[in-house]
C-alpha cells in the first residue's frame, strides 16, 4: 500500500484552517501559534519552520482535498513509498 509525504510550510502558513476543516484526519491548527501541523499521529519532523508527515494512501483524498484548498499552497502531498 502507497504512503504519502506531506509537508506543511509553516512560515507561509496564514493560519486560514481550510485544510483542518477540510481534513482534520490529516491538518490541525497548533494551538501555541495557529499555523497548520500535521497531526502527530501522522507527524514525522517538525522543527516549527516545516511540519512534516507519512500519511497512508486512505487518507490520500482527503489530504489533498485540504492541501488544494490551502491559498498560499504552503501544503505539498508526494508519494513516498
Amino acid at each position: 500500500m502507497a504512503k504519502y509525504k506531506v509537508v506543511i510550510d509553516r512560515e507561509a502558513c496564514i493560519s486560514c484552517n481550510s485544510a483542518p476543516s477540510l481534513c482534520p484526519e490529516v491538518f490541525y491548527l497548533d494551538p501555541t501559534d495557529y499555523k497548520n501541523r500535521v497531526q502527530r499521529s501522522y507527524e514525522v519532523s517538525f522543527d516549527g519552520k516545516t511540519s512534516t508527515g507519512i500519511i497512508p494512501e486512505e487518507l490520500y483524498e482527503c489530504a489533498k482535498t485540504g492541501a488544494d484548498s490551502c491559498p498560499v499552497g504552503a501544503i505539498k502531498i508526494e508519494r513516498g513509498d
